[in-house]
């Protein structure tokens, strides 16, 4: 996404909470990026919420036309003049303070001074988090799903557009005998449905991704769930064109890897809720209702039944309507629109800064 809009806003600046080089593309290295005085800490950065919004506010945005917060913690939160447009491409209102903040209160796994931190600090976060609402001009959301998220949080309209997926750089490969999950290990991904029910039942599973859950995942983990961690570019589009299907156990707020593993010819197996019903065609994989380890296996059962009428190029041709050119086309209309009389490039040549959350 990040990627995505410097190379829409080829002179903009970005600022950013935290920022590490070496783990970024060169679309990003090669714009003047700047971090908050949070940054030396970046490895806490989970332990800093209570912060970002002194953060967030102490960044000098005078002097910029236009400012596009891309939004799935607290971004929107920065302060710009009068004549800054602000438009905000929210993912999701930031999770562990809305949708999920029952979640995280009472998860028996978190420790308790982490759960009465969230309890002291969610209320004030919350009431931040909805008056910085009043700081954006225009929200866009990356899906149906986010549109309600945030009519229900801040009572603002917004604009749907999908985010961008790179659809061309993926290939199919006839597949192998492994499913595959692509996620941050972290309580909401419910990557331990994946591998319970992997491991009971013996189904080989890979699993793309790194976290705060890797460790307790991998005692439940029998010897046919292999842990890949964080892997390239080029490792993730191999993973992707061999496996049987992507699994995806978790409520997701759009769903990128879906529309990845798409791109690939290959379907998806996902917890029929959020932004997944859109992202996924019901003929591009098996739904099921509940969470839950054992409603997964059900879905795995029904789609191996299936298996054989998967049409892979069906899939890519579907997925080709994520692809970054039509975002970039329904964000250069967002922009333009708000141009007014002026020459709709004015916008994108004056546009100096992109914020990132």
């Amino acid at each position: 996404m990040v990627e995505a809009l410097c190379r829409l806003l080829p002179d903009a600046d970005v600022f950013t909470l935290f920022y590490d080089p070496e783990n970024v593309s060169e679309a990003i290295r090669s714009h003047t990026v700047k971090a908050s005085f949070l940054n030396p800490l970046r490895r806490h950065y989970r332990s800093l919420l209570p912060l970002f919004p002194i953060a967030l506010e102490s960044m000098d945005l005078r002097g910029y036309d236009l400012a596009i917060s891309s939004e799935s913690g607290p971004a929107k939160g920065v302060l710009t003049s009068a004549d800054t447009r602000h438009i905000c491409y929210c993912h999701s209102p930031m999770r562990y303070l809305w949708d999920l903040y029952p979640t995280y209160l009472h998860d028996w796994t978190r420790s308790c001074w982490k759960k009465a931190a969230m309890a002291a600090f969610g209320c004030p976060l919350r009431v931040w988090d909805y008056s910085t609402s009043a700081r954006v001009d225009e929200f866009a959301a990356n899906s149906r799903n986010v549109q309600k998220r945030i009519w229900k949080a801040y009572r603002r309209e917004s604009q749907v557009i999908y985010p961008p997926v790179a659809v061309e750089i993926f290939r199919w490969m006839p597949p192998g005998d492994s499913y595959l999950m692509v996620s941050e290990l972290v309580t909401y991904k419910r990557a331990g449905d994946a591998v319970r029910c992997c491991t009971r039942t013996g189904r080989r599973l890979k699993i793309v991704g790194d976290g705060p859950e890797y460790a307790s995942l991998k005692k439940q983990a029998g010897p046919n769930v292999e842990f890949c961690g964080r892997v390239s570019p080029a490792e993730l589009r191999d993973l992707y064109s061999r496996c049987r299907a992507l699994l995806m156990p978790g409520e997701e707020d759009f769903g990128i890897v879906a529309v990845e593993a798409m791109a690939s010819g290959k379907p998806v197996v996902a917890l029929g809720r959020g932004g997944v019903l859109e992202a996924v065609p019901p003929s591009g994989g098996v739904f099921y209702n509940d969470p839950g380890d054992e409603a997964l296996e059900q879905a795995l059962t029904r789609f191996e039944e299936v298996e054989s009428l998967v049409r892979p190029a069906e899939l890519q041709a579907w997925a080709e309507r994520f692809s970054e050119a039509r975002f970039r086309e329904r964000m250069l209309d967002l922009i333009g629109r708000g141009a007014g009389a002026r020459d709709t490039e004015a916008p994108l040549s004056r546009a100096q800064r992109q914020v990132r959350g």
